[in-house]
């Protein structure tokens, strides 16, 4: 199916709701059925009918169209928040004695559902250098139930071959799961690579205006109805009505954000790798980056994300530089029409645990400005390092 037909007119059945060119957002937690034999067939299929808005819904059905088609899935769920969408699909797949290998460093709530909650009920894990076929291959354990992947991974953006994880998987029985919120479903289909289930953040690029957070996973129709009847409905986790419609209205723009956002990417990360006070690029579209080669086997485009490592001998310079941009604003997430930095500076607390990555590391979110706007503003920001 066309891009054009999926984000501006699949699932929405305007002559149910007047040839409204948006469709509604309807709000009502309950449905009526007209007769006995309507409310019996509904129930026996809650998946795809309306009877409860914790299961189904209107706008949120057109909603999960939209998402399927562009995962190359056979159906999608969402969820209030991506972690509902990361826990749905890991928890739906383990059980009491299950094993999990998952890559290093992936989302810390993520890192933290393995670590910390999942223990709690006879579940464990091993973390593994994701770039290794090998490393994952030597993981595997006999009650290994799910293979949990993030390709890129959102910090430091280390890849996956997700072709090759997903044909080992298959070969011992074990259901593969990947977080796809870096590359969006329009710059990376695992799907059709042969991963089962695909998680995002729909608060990214999804939905691309900082105004709602949400969860998506993508799947067949089994594992789908599996989540639904026990993670999906059990727990609780949906999304809203009227956030599901101001969903439908970032997709319209998908597209047309993702391409502005990773072109002036790639403006800036070729920038600052040529910049003397910069010391290091972290950009998976650059030839510099380690697994460049893969990337562009798997990834048609890597969107706003890059990092870099500043060139200073003291964090008291690294602070002077975040206090001095102006066009960048500073704060978590990523996807929407504004830039954003997050300094691992802001991170090294005195009596708090050492992060893992250096003070003079930073993440850039680049958004929808002018990127040599955004370039002036890191230049005057470098000239205090």
């Amino acid at each position: 199916m066309h891009l054009s037909e999926i984000i501006n007119h699949l699932g929405e059945n305007r002559a149910q709701y007047f040839q409204a060119v948006s469709p509604p957002i309807i709000q009502s937690s309950n449905f009526a059925f007209p007769t006995l034999d309507a409310f019996r067939q509904a129930i026996a299929n809650e998946l795809d009918e309306h009877i409860y808005t914790r299961g189904n819904n209107p706008t949120v059905a057109i909603l999960r169209q939209k998402l399927a088609a562009l995962e190359r899935a056979e159906d999608a769920l969402v969820f209030g928040s991506g972690m509902g969408a990361i826990s749905a699909a890991v928890m739906a797949n383990v059980k009491a004695g299950s094993h999990v290998v998952c890559v290093n460093a992936p989302y810390s709530w993520t890192k933290l559902l393995l670590t910390n909650y999942l223990p709690r009920f006879g579940v464990s894990h091993t973390f593994i250098d994701g770039k290794d076929l090998g490393e994952i291959e030597k993981a595997i354990q006999p009650n290994t139930s799910l293979i949990y992947l993030e390709s890129p991974n959102s910090m430091t953006f280390e890849l996956q071959d997700l072709r090759a994880c997903a044909a080992l998987a298959k070969s011992k029985g074990i259901v593969t799961c990947v977080d796809n919120s870096y590359a969006s479903p329009l710059y990376q289909q695992p799907i059709e690579m042969g991963v089962d289930i695909v998680v995002h953040s729909g608060t990214k690029y999804l939905n691309g205006h900082s105004d709602v957070v949400a969860g998506v996973l993508c799947s067949n129709k089994a594992m789908i109805q599996k989540i639904f009847q026990e993670e999906y409905m059990n727990l609780g986790g949906i999304l809203s009505p009227h956030d599901a419609g101001l969903m439908i209205r970032g997709l319209r723009t998908l597209p047309l954000r993702l391409q502005q956002s990773n072109e002036s990417c790639l403006k800036i990360a070729r920038h600052l790798e040529q910049h003397p006070k910069v010391e290091r690029v972290l950009y998976p579209f650059l030839p510099s980056f380690p697994q460049y080669e893969l990337a562009q086997q798997q990834m048609s485009g890597a969107g706003g994300l890059f990092s870099c490592y500043l060139r200073t001998d003291h964090i008291s310079k690294v602070e002077a530089f975040f206090e001095r941009l102006q066009r960048f604003l500073l704060a978590v997430s990523w996807g929407g029409h504004e830039s954003l930095i997050i300094p691992m500076a802001a991170f090294h607390i005195p009596g708090k645990p050492t992060p893992s990555l250096p003070w003079n590391f930073v993440r850039f979110y680049i958004g929808l400005e002018d990127p040599d706007w955004l370039i002036e503003d890191l230049e005057q920001a470098l000239t205090i390092l």
